[in-house]
């Protein structure tokens, strides 16, 4: 029997958007193996679920949508199986616990980015890096554009610092 030609071009689609999407589970998540774990669910769920995507927006802001709600609803069921611990976003720890970083190491910027607390990050990614418009990254997070604003200006400083206290450079 045939593969519809729906399921082709979302799976097709799929692949290209990879890299962003784990790009934007790692801001959810904090960690890559869960980040790995959340876009393997999230492709599952997009391909069993492509028939009500209403073909109106983009391809990746629906799933990313999809990505945070499900990162929502792990989140919660997690929560209250250990007792209310979240994971280290969660609990206010950095990415990189010890705050130094070697300016030639490999993943500097992402090291940068994920150290973020929770919420700027995927506001910085969406926006800065992805290219989605304030309204876009509302939508997609489920927050205000008042929200979207703050948490980038945020984001954009704490980067900012981050940059100047590693730079060997004083002018």
């Amino acid at each position: 029997m045939p593969t519809p030609v729906a399921a082709i071009d979302i799976r097709r689609d799929l692949v290209g958007l990879l890299p962003k999407l784990r790009r934007f589970a790692v801001t959810l998540t904090g960690d890559l193996a869960e980040a790995d774990e959340l876009v393997q669910s999230v492709c599952q769920r997009g391909i069993a679920k492509f028939h009500l995507w209403n073909n109106d927006g983009r391809l990746d802001s629906w799933l990313y949508t999809m990505a945070r709600h499900q990162w929502v609803d792990e989140s919660r069921r997690h929560r209250l199986r250990t007792g209310g611990k979240g994971n280290a976003l969660e609990q206010g720890e950095l990415a990189n616990p010890n705050g130094h970083f070697n300016p030639v190491e490999a993943g500097e910027a992402h090291q940068m980015v994920t150290s973020l607390p929770e919420g700027f990050a995927s506001v910085f990614l969406l926006i800065d890096i992805e290219g989605h418009s304030y309204k876009q990254t509302a939508d997609i997070l489920g927050i205000p554009l008042s929200t979207v604003a703050s948490r980038l200006s945020g984001a954009r400083l704490r980067l900012a610092a981050q940059g100047h206290r590693r730079s060997t450079r004083r002018f």
